[in-house]
C-alpha cells in the first residue's frame, strides 16, 4: 500500500495516465490501478521501469523504493500459519502490522490483541471445538504472535472500547477470566500506547449497535483509513470515504459514551472481584 501510494503520487506529478504507465510495463491500466491500491504483488523490474518513466533518477530514492518493492513481496510472518488462517484474514494481519493507529470496538470478547493464552484458547475452542489439539495450539500461537506489535519499537497506538458484556461473559470459566482481567489491568497501567475504555450496561443503546469493528490508520497520509468488519466466514474491508467517515463518527461517539480511561482500572477491579 505504501509503495502503491508513492507510485501513484509520482505518476500524477508527471501527468502520466494509468494507460501509458501500463503500456510501459507491458500490462494494462487496471494492473496499474491495482498496484497503486496495494492489491497486487510487485515485480522489481516493473517498479524500476515505472520510476524511470516518472523521472525518478535520484539513486538514493530509487534504491529506497526498489527496496520497498522487495519488502512488499516478502511473505509476512503469519504466512507460516496458512494452514489455520482463513484467506480473508491474511489482508487484515498485513494492515494491522502496518498501522500507526488501531481503534476497535468489541462487544462479545476481549479484543484479540489483549487476550491471554488461556482466554484465547477458550475463544478458539468455541469455533473449532472439533479441531485437533495441534491445530488449536497453532491458532492460539498465531494470536499470541500478533500481540508482539504492542511492544515493538514502532508500536502502533491502540485505542479499544469494550462493551461491559465482553468483560463479564465467563469465557473459559472464572479462573481464566480472573487471569484475563489481571492481564488487562497490567496492560492498562504499563503500556502507554494502549488506551482501554468500557461501555457500561447503564449507557443503554449506543452508536455501534451494528456490532464490532476496527478502524486502521497508517503512517502515510496518502493511505486511506480502512474499516474492518469480521463475519463468521468472511470479512469486509471498507475504504471509501463515506463509509470510513460513518464508522469514525460512530467510534468518536462510543468514546464519549464510554467511561473515561481513568475509570478503566476501577471497573476491571470491580468485575474481577465478582469472578473471585
Amino acid at each position: 500500500m505504501l509503495l502503491g501510494a508513492h507510485l501513484r503520487r509520482l505518476r500524477e506529478a508527471q501527468g502520466v495516465t494509468r494507460e501509458d504507465a501500463g503500456w510501459e510495463i507491458r500490462s494494462s491500466e487496471s494492473k496499474i490501478s491495482r498496484m497503486e491500491l496495494g492489491r497486487v504483488g510487485f515485480k522489481e523490474r516493473d517498479v524500476a521501469d515505472l520510476l524511470t518513466l516518472y523521472g525518478v533518477d535520484d539513486g538514493e530514492e530509487r534504491s529506497r523504493l526498489l527496496a520497498l518493492a522487495r519488502d512488499a513481496n516478502n511473505p509476512g510472518w503469519w504466512h507460516r500459519f496458512g494452514d489455520v488462517l482463513p484467506s480473508w484474514f491474511h489482508s487484515y494481519l498485513g494492515l494491522e502490522a502496518a498501522a500507526a493507529l488501531i481503534r476497535t470496538y468489541e462487544v462479545q470478547f476481549v479484543p484479540g490483541l489483549l487476550q491471554t493464552q488461556e482466554y484465547a484458547r477458550s475463544v478458539v475452542l468455541l469455533g473449532h471445538g472439533r479441531a485437533k489439539e495441534d491445530e488449536i495450539e497453532r491458532r492460539v500461537e498465531l494470536r499470541m504472535q500478533r500481540q508482539q506489535i504492542l511492544t515493538r519499537k514502532d508500536a502502533p497506538k491502540l485505542w479499544m472500547v469494550v462493551d461491559e458484556a465482553a468483560l463479564r461473559r465467563p469465557i473459559g470459566g472464572p479462573d481464566v477470566m480472573r487471569a484475563q482481567l489481571d492481564a488487562l489491568l497490567e496492560i492498562n497501567s504499563t503500556l502507554p500506547n494502549v488506551r482501554l475504555q468500557v461501555i457500561p450496561f447503564n449507557a443503554g443503546g449506543h452508536a455501534a449497535a451494528g456490532g464490532a469493528f476496527t478502524i486502521l490508520r497508517f503512517p502515510d497520509d496518502d493511505l486511506p483509513d480502512v474499516v474492518y468488519i469480521e463475519q463468521l466466514t468472511s470479512a469486509l474491508y471498507l475504504d471509501k470515504r463515506d463509509d470510513v467517515d460513518l464508522y469514525a463518527e460512530a467510534m468518536e461517539r462510543l468514546c464519549v459514551e464510554a467511561r473515561p480511561p481513568t475509570d478503566t482500572a476501577k471497573i476491571l477491579e470491580e468485575i474481577r472481584r465478582e469472578f473471585a
